[in-house]
């Protein structure tokens, strides 16, 4: 790791022998009420966890300042909480990372930023993402600021793209955050930049032609809400007085993503940075200069041209486990597989929750591992659909899997950490800010182990020591504080 004295090699616990866990990413805790889709559902097995032995069973924050967010008020997601339990430290995350960059003009300094101002001259700037306030994926004022400090270093011609929300805030908000945004952009033609909104889930060139045409996005979101909910608009283009789209992306112009979290955006940056992408018919594939508000996928190093670096995290936990001979066995759906490998290293309800439950149960029966990570993201999915009758089979499926796992990891007398990670069904397609239960067991737990009662404020960030520990090992001086104790009996 380039630093003096510095060893993979983990101090074994002075109380705990090397064991093994088991590991599944979950849902949260709220207010039971008749919205609140996990005390509708029967949930047996998490019962269990909660009511089975109290003393085993606590909250941990899984928002704002305990998973690198600016402030309290930011709610959590699947990638800040994936990266915070892998790193077990709190890094400076999407959202934050962008906010320091835009306050202090940093953002117009780096390398990412002088590779699309090269097009400013003579092409367009285009800006695509979520357009709202949730603060998940994208946040409005970060746009209002990019456009601030783009159209003050150079950007003449700017056009927007956006995307309705719906889901992190409340359905009927995109009619205002359009408002909003038209009125930011008549500011800029007031002072001489040709800016204007250009489409809604329509940046790819030549694609406006089997979209719905509009003279104006306030009107077309207006409109087409009349039989759609926010994250249903279906895709519009606006044209001027000719027919013609007064944004299509052509030769010589600049792109950049400006959502801040990275699953969603990096479908599209395939899109805009592939020459061969194959996925969609693109009509035609310009020379464009593309940058993201951040890197999106490390490994794929895409985009290869973005805004704000990503927080560097190193020496993860997954890390210290692989090498201190630990073997992990980790399951997840597809599109949430990264946040059990990439994330955490650096709507049909029941979806797949049962064939994940029969592979984190074959893998504990193998023998060969010695830990079992596993994602069930079926009932944050379907919340997000805000169909409540859905979200509650979800929830049932889920528990149905638990119990699965849970069998499997008696039988081979694992000790177990369990931790439920998401806090999204409780409020039906946002996100929360409720903190989500973290509870220990099973027949191979040592006598004496539970929770200390002097890490109140505990967060994602004290998982990683704690699953250390039921390893056998002491955790890094600098991850933080472990969550569980040894006490003699």
């Amino acid at each position: 790791m380039g630093r003096a004295g510095f060893t993979w090699k983990l101090e074994d616990h002075p109380k705990l022998t090397k064991g093994k866990s088991l590991l599944w990413l979950f849902w949260g805790e709220a207010t039971p009420d008749q919205y609140n889709c996990i005390h509708v559902a029967q949930t047996p097995t998490m019962d269990s966890l909660k009511n089975g032995a109290p003393e085993k069973w606590r909250l941990v924050k899984a928002h704002g300042k305990a998973v690198g967010l600016p402030t309290d008020d930011d709610m959590g997601n699947s990638v800040v909480g994936h990266n915070t339990l892998g790193a077990g430290r709190i890094y400076a995350q999407g959202a934050k990372l962008v906010d320091i960059a835009l306050e202090t003009g940093k953002i117009c300094e780096g390398e990412g930023f002088k590779y699309i101002r090269e097009s400013f001259e003579t092409g367009t700037l285009h800006l695509i993402g979520l357009l709202s306030d949730g603060g998940v994926h994208s946040r409005l004022d970060q746009l209002q600021l990019l456009l601030k400090g783009t159209s003050a270093n150079g950007a003449k011609r700017i056009r927007v793209h956006f995307l309705t929300d719906g889901r992190d805030v409340l359905d009927g908000s995109s009619v205002g955050f359009v408002q909003t945004l038209e009125s930011d952009l008549a500011a800029l033609r007031e002072k001489g930049v040709d800016a204007y909104i250009a489409s809604e889930r329509m940046g790819c060139p030549g694609a406006w032609r089997s979209a719905i045409q509009f003279k104006s996005a306030v009107e077309a979101v207006k409109k087409l809400r009349e039989n759609a909910n926010d994250q249903f608009v279906p895709p519009f283009v606006v044209t001027n007085d000719d027919g013609k789209a007064v944004g299509p992306i052509v030769d010589g112009d600049a792109v950049v993503t400006f959502n801040f979290r990275a699953d969603r955006m990096v479908m599209i940056a395939k899109a805009l940075e592939y020459e061969g992408f194959g996925k969609f018919d693109r009509f035609r594939f310009p020379k464009i200069r593309y940058a993201g508000m951040l890197q999106y996928d490390g490994e794929l190093k895409l985009p290869s041209h973005y805004l704000v670096s990503p927080p560097e995290i190193e020496r993860t936990s997954g890390e210290y486990l692989v090498h201190n001979a630990v073997r992990t066995f980790a399951c997840s759906e597809t599109v949430k597989f990264g946040h059990v490998t990439f994330f955490w290293n650096g709507a049909r309800p029941k979806m797949k929750s049962l064939e994940i439950a029969e592979k984190a149960r074959d893998a504990i029966l193998s023998g060969k591992f010695d830990q079992v990570r596993v994602n069930l993201p079926n009932s944050d999915m379907v919340g997000h659909t805000g169909d409540i009758e859905a979200t509650v089979v979800s929830c049932k499926a889920a528990d149905e899997a638990v119990k699965m796992i849970l069998d499997a990891a008696s039988r081979d007398k694992k000790g177990s950490l369990a931790l439920d990670k998401s806090g999204n069904i409780q409020i039906l397609t946002s996100h929360t800010l409720q903190p989500v239960p973290l509870a220990i067991g099973g027949p191979g737990l040592a006598l004496g182990v539970g929770f200390r009662s002097d890490v109140p404020e505990g967060g994602l960030g004290n998982v990683a020591a704690a699953v250390m520990n039921l390893h056998g090992f002491v955790a890094p001086s600098d991850y933080e504080p472990t969550l569980i104790e040894v006490v003699d009996v």
